[in-house]
């Protein structure tokens, strides 16, 4: 299992405790819980002149999921392990539908003040909401664990396969499109893109070439929209021939290559632009920081024989990574961004006006949608027992509550207690019996 964090009686971090240590910190009442996400406990008695071991925070960006580890360097113990969803996704979609409510109610000439002029820049660095939504998550997570645990270093995967950025950190416009990585970039943005597949044949695990979709015999450009890949058999095939007429009878093929083509990798695109505001950020808060690629990250997975998971990626960026990495046992803490609530004041109906009176977020009841309660309900109630989960307010006093068991609505406030406030995260943890993972290891070794 994961490591326990521990803080002393003034709330500094010291090193994490083995689980079986935390236990009889609790039962002999020399600790107390101070947060359940991730697990810490605060000792009820001050240590004099404690043994603090310093770590490092090992970070694998990316536009859907980021992988945490808090490795120790000296015996190459994974302390603990998580991934990190985001919800880039959602805010996309959240700012796509409000964009088509105000398209639609202007467009009916209703509008009650005059429009602003169109005189607003973006400032240099901008950042759209979905992707500083991103970054912003990783920068909380990596101030949440200095407060936990005694951080002295950073790791994080730049980019995949960038060594002209490691060579040059300050890179960026035009300069990067062109050296010696003008090429490389080009076959591995194709072979993310096609899924390393023949885009005529299906073929894997063969070598592939890179092939112009329209021929430049005919007026084909070597831009990546008319570049895919294919296997030598099927590009000997082609040659010079029109895609159309060479797919003639595989009318199927022709769509999906055609449709592809002029679909952009939207998760790389996001990585890319959001790498160099997460690096600048991580260096503002004074620790030195290790820039590793994606190719090292994946040479040092494979040569531990350590199956690809996020956080087992992270673990491994950066020329730190030990050559003993200890990672038995680790339980990933699932984390999902879910946000401090709406910023939108009030619901709408179909024709974008409001329909409900603006929303309140202050506490019920010393209560706040989204904690983490406990719930001890006597037995002559309904849902007798203890339930623990996140709770909805309600004006009444009856709340419900979530578990891994279902929902409990109608749970009087007398009966619980706040474990965990919200935090703008939902937490869960991915339990996975230690033969599996012992033999996904033996299996690629």
């Amino acid at each position: 299992m994961s490591h326990v964090f521990v803080l002393d009686t003034q709330k500094q971090p010291l090193s994490p405790v083995h689980p079986g240590r935390a236990r009889w910190l609790l039962t002999t009442q020399k600790a107390a819980v101070y947060k359940r996400y991730p697990f810490t406990i605060i000792l009820l008695r001050a240590v004099e002149s404690p043994q603090v071991q310093p770590l490092r925070i090992k970070l694998d960006p990316g536009s859907r999921t980021t992988g945490i580890a808090v490795v120790d360097e000296h015996s190459g113990q994974v302390l603990f392990a998580a991934e990190l969803a985001h919800r880039g996704h959602q805010i996309k979609k959240a700012l796509d539908t409000r964009r088509a409510v105000r398209h639609n109610r202007r467009a009916r000439h209703t509008r009650y003040r005059k429009p602003k002029y169109d005189n607003r820049s973006r400032p240099k660095g901008w950042l759209a909401p979905s992707l500083k939504s991103c970054v912003y998550n990783v920068l909380t997570w990596v101030n949440r664990l200095r407060r936990l645990c005694p951080i002295a270093a950073i790791s994080m995967e730049l980019v995949r396969f960038d060594p002209q950025a490691i060579e040059h950190p300050d890179i960026e416009g035009c300069q990067y499109q062109q050296g010696t990585l003008a090429g490389y970039e080009v076959r591995e943005y194709l072979l993310e893109k096609w899924a390393r597949t023949c885009s005529y044949c299906g073929k894997q695990h063969v070598p592939l070439q890179i092939e112009h979709i329209i021929p430049r015999a005919k007026g084909g450009t070597d831009r990546v929209s008319n570049l895919t890949l294919a296997c030598e058999q099927c590009n000997r095939a082609k040659g010079t021939q029109d895609i159309a007429r060479f797919l003639q009878e595989k009318t199927d093929v022709l769509k999906r290559i055609l449709a592809q083509a002029k679909a952009p990798l939207k998760d790389v695109a996001a990585v890319n632009a959001t790498r160099w505001a997460l690096y600048q950020r991580l260096q503002d808060i004074g620790l030195p920081v290790e820039c590793g690629s994606g190719g090292l990250t994946k040479f040092n997975r494979q040569t531990r024989h350590f199956p690809k998971t996020h956080w087992l990626d992270a673990a491994c960026v950066g020329k730190s990574t030990p050559l003993a990495l200890k990672v038995e046992g680790i339980i990933p803490l699932l984390i999902t961004a879910t946000g401090h609530g709406c910023r939108q004041m009030c619901l709408m109906d179909g024709t974008g006006f409001p329909r409900t009176k603006p929303k309140q977020k202050n506490f019920t009841h010393g209560f706040h949608t989204g904690d983490i309660v406990r719930a001890t309900i006597p037995e002559h109630l309904n849902h007798a027992g203890m339930h623990v989960g996140r709770m909805s307010a309600r004006e009444k006093g009856g709340f419900a509550i979530t578990t891994a068991q279902g929902k409990i609505t109608d749970v009087g406030k007398k009966y619980c207690r706040v474990l965990q406030r919200a935090d703008g995260y939902g937490y869960s943890q991915q339990f996975v019996p230690a033969g599996a993972f012992l033999s996904s290891l033996s299996l690629k070794a």
